[in-house]
This record gives C-alpha cells, structure tokens and sequence, in this order.
C-alpha cells in the first residue's frame, strides 16, 4: 500500500489484516466491499477481505510455518490438532471446506469427519 507515511494506525492493524489474509489499499481504492478504516475522523486505510476459500488456504499456510513442515507429514495426533483449530476457526464451513483440509494434511475425507466426530465424543 502507497501513501500512508508509516501512519502508527496502519502499523497497528496490518499484523490483523495480515492473518487474516487481507490486503490494504489508501482509502481513495476502496471499492464497495472493502472496509474502510477511521481514526480520530479521517479514513486511513481501507482493507480488501478475502474471500472465505482465500481465508481457508491463508490459514492453512499459517498452520504449516506454524508446524515448520507440510501438513501431510504431521503425526496423527498433530494432524488431530489443526483440525481441531481450524473446526474453531470456521473452516468447515466454507464450500469443499473438509475437502481442502483433507487433501492438505494428506488423508481422506473421511479421515477428517472422524477428527471432527472424535472431538465431539470426547
């Protein structure tokens, strides 16, 4: 983004946008999705969000810096885990939302429904 001169608001909420997948534009480039950013009056920036498939995969890149390797090479247990957070994160339900995190972590469909069933048992 252009023109904000290291405003301290923009500093503040770029770590958010970021995980969040988002991008941010000067506020003139705000199209009528985007959600423009005020402080003390003025708008300072505007953020373009991601659509909800842009966030699933955004997540799942996290998870794996997160981890420091693929997903698909996590034990079971690990494997259990991220799909734990992403059930909390609303991963689910996206559209082909359990599909995308099957084939990230490297196990069938069904594989995943049992994570989920599992967590809901216990």
């Amino acid at each position: 983004m252009t023109g904000t001169g290291g405003d301290p608001f923009v500093a503040a909420v770029k770590p958010l946008v970021d995980a969040m997948g988002g991008e941010m534009l000067a506020p003139g480039e705000a199209g009528p999705d985007d959600v423009v950013l005020s402080w003390e009056g003025a708008d300072v920036v505007a953020v373009r969000l991601p659509q909800l498939a842009d966030s699933l995969d955004h997540i799942l890149a996290a998870l794996e810096r997160k981890q420091g390797k693929p997903l698909a090479e996590l034990d079971r247990r690990a494997k259990q885990e991220v799909v734990r957070v992403l059930e909390a994160r609303g991963a689910f339900s996206v559209r082909h939302g359990v599909e995308t995190v099957a084939s990230a972590l490297g196990v069938s469909r069904f594989t995943v429904y049992n994570y989920l069933n599992r967590e809901k048992q216990v």
